[in-house]
This record gives C-alpha cells, sequence and structure tokens, in this order.
C-alpha cells in the first residue's frame, strides 16, 4: 500500500468541478447573507446598517513563502488579515469572498488544504464564505479577499478622529511577527544550504504570530464593555510607526510615542538580541502583527489603565510638533515609517 498522497490535476474538476467541490464545504451563519456561492453574485441584506467593504491580494514571492508557510495556514491568515481590517473600522465582518489564481503545479488537494484554513477562520470568526472567483495563473498562487462588514453609523470610527492631547493606545504586544518571520527565512537558508532539518523549538510564540495571526475582535468587544469608544483606529499591518503618522496624517496634528512604553514580548525581545536587531526598531517597523492602534480622550483613560490586554504608547499633538519617537533618555527623534511598502524598492 502505497504512502504517496494522492494528487487530483485541476484540469480532472474543471473551474466548475471546482467551485462546486468549494461549495458543498460552504455553510451560512450569517442572517444577513441572502444568497451565498452558486448564482451570478452574493446577496446581502445590509439590515439597516453601513456595510464596510476591504479587500487585500496576497501573491506568492511577494507577501508569502510556500517554502515554510503550510496551506491551512495561509488560508487562515489570508481571511484573518481581512478582517482585521474590519474590526479596525469598529465594524462586524459578515462575509468574505475570494479570488484565487493557480498555477498547474497544485491539485486539487492543494487546493482542499488552503479551504481548509480559509472555512476555519469563517467558523472562529462567524463569517459566511458568499462567493469568489477561481482562474488559472502562470506566476504561483495569488489570492485575493474581499470582506464585507457592518456597523451602526454612530459606531464606526475612522482614521481622521483623533483630537489633540487623545491617547494612542495599543492592544497586545508587537514585534512578534517581524521576529518570528526572521526565524524561518534564517532557517530556510540553512537548510537550502546544508539541507539541515529547521530548529525552530523555542519560538512558538513569534512564528504563531507570523504564520496564524488572529484578528483583535476582542478587544472590539473589551472596549464596548468597558464604554469607551475610539476617537481613530487602524490595524497595525505595517509598523506601529507607519500606523501611528497614518493617524496623525489622518487627522491633521502631530504623534508622540515614548520608546518605554512600547509593548514587546521577551520571546521577541530575545530574538531581536539574538539577531542583532533592536527590539523597540522590530516593534515599531515589523509590521504584520494585527493589534489595534486606536486613540482615547484622555477622560476615558481611568477605563483602560491597568488593562493587561491595552497600553497607551503616546499621545497625539499638535500638527507643528510632528512624528517623535522619545527615547529612554528623553531625547527626541522623528520618526519614521519604515515598515512594508508595496511600491518601494526592496533591496
Amino acid at each position: 500500500m502505497s504512502d504517496t498522497p494522492s494528487r487530483t490535476e485541476l484540469s480532472a474538476l474543471g473551474e466548475f468541478g471546482l467551485i462546486e467541490r468549494i461549495a458543498s464545504r460552504v455553510q451560512l451563519q450569517q442572517p444577513s447573507s441572502v444568497k451565498g456561492i452558486g448564482d451570478d453574485a452574493a446577496v446581502i441584506d445590509p439590515q439597516g446598517l453601513h456595510q464596510v467593504v476591504t479587500t487585500d491580494m496576497l501573491l506568492e514571492g511577494v507577501h508569502f513563502d510556500l517554502g515554510y508557510a503550510s496551506l491551512r495556514h495561509l488560508g487562515y491568515k489570508a481571511v484573518v488579515v481581512n478582517l482585521s481590517d474590519v474590526y479596525a473600522m469598529n465594524a462586524e465582518p459578515r462575509q468574505v469572498t475570494v479570488a484565487l489564481g493557480l498555477s498547474n503545479r497544485f491539485p486539487v488537494e492543494a487546493v482542499d488544504e488552503l479551504y481548509e484554513g480559509m472555512l476555519l477562520a469563517c467558523k472562529n470568526y462567524g463569517v459566511d464564505l458568499v462567493g469568489g472567483d477561481t482562474s488559472s495563473s502562470r506566476s504561483g498562487l495569488v489570492i485575493g479577499i474581499t470582506a464585507i462588514g457592518a456597523a451602526k453609523p454612530g459606531d464606526l470610527v475612522f482614521r481622521n478622529g483623533a483630537k489633540e492631547n487623545d491617547l494612542l493606545v495599543v492592544s497586545g504586544d508587537l514585534g512578534g511577527a517581524y521576529m518570528g518571520l526572521q526565524v524561518l527565512e534564517r532557517e530556510k537558508a540553512v537548510f537550502t544550504q546544508t539541507g539541515a532539518q529547521p530548529e525552530l523549538t523555542g519560538h512558538e510564540y513569534i512564528l504563531e504570530r507570523q504564520l496564524k495571526p488572529e484578528a483583535r475582535q476582542d478587544i472590539i468587544a473589551l472596549l464596548r464593555k468597558m464604554e469607551v469608544r475610539p476617537t481613530s483606529m487602524i490595524d497595525i499591518s505595517d509598523g506601529l510607526a507607519s500606523e501611528a503618522i497614518h493617524i496623525a496624517l489622518s487627522s491633521g496634528l502631530g504623534v508622540k510615542i515614548y520608546d518605554e512604553k512600547i509593548p514587546i514580548d521577551p520571546a521577541t525581545y530575545q530574538t531581536a538580541r539574538d539577531f542583532n536587531l533592536d527590539p523597540t526598531t522590530c516593534a515599531l517597523n515589523g509590521g504584520e502583527d494585527y493589534e489595534l492602534l486606536f486613540t482615547i480622550a484622555q477622560a476615558d483613560y481611568e477605563r483602560v489603565k491597568g488593562n493587561p490586554s491595552l497600553t497607551v504608547v503616546g499621545h497625539m499633538t499638535d500638527k507643528a510638533s510632528g512624528h517623535q519617537l522619545v527615547d529612554k533618555q528623553g531625547g527626541q527623534h522623528e520618526l519614521r515609517a519604515q515598515g512594508w511598502d508595496a511600491f518601494l524598492k526592496k533591496s
């Protein structure tokens, strides 16, 4: 009996057969999902709410490397990073659509694995997969996800709502996803050069931060329970510095972040040191943490003070003061956005 896993070519099913295979695994959960996969378009009832729509594209070789990212984890992450954008609007994600570009090196079983991760994310966050598209690709795997959410008009939070002297708050800890990527890239290089098996023990936390991030649905629920409404909000996909500057520019303000306040997990800190990297730089510019960065009025400080999930890292200033990082000695430095930029030439 052969242990070789079965491989079914996509051509054996064809596009319509593949769609039927995917559709057979989808179960709708949201009352607002009137019609899902199986017609020319999905039908969604906004139920009198404002709809929030966001789209992300992930390209093999640019946004992910299948040398160390499993298809199941990749499918999960592809959905979650879009849901994070919806939560950053203080809205509830309800539906996603998925568009795939597949080269002939991917069998049907690989597509099954990818969708296993996507559907797990949908189940965990109570979201429906309601449609999408599939196409052949000559440049590897391409994933396009659109997430659709809803919120009461008065609940929506934008980037441009911060006020001078508002406190800048971040959820969780930062830099872990970036350091997880550094470990994966190092071990891939070692394997390529020597054939040695990857040594990943002790890096579980930061690897999960990179390969299987979670959207901070819990923070949105926590803020509502606290009766704290952010004045502005964004998710941290490109690094703390970049996102803080986004809020400042959108709100017509300056911003000041304190180095000593930035939350960094001990595993992230130690791994950065092992790589001869500054942990603060990794937290400021690493990206892909998918934590929430938001501003609150100073009157709400007592409500968030001491909560282990939230850290006040700075405050908003007048526009003329610019974007500043205050180091541990009290010195001020210009805060620069050095995180991911899709169109900057990479060294």
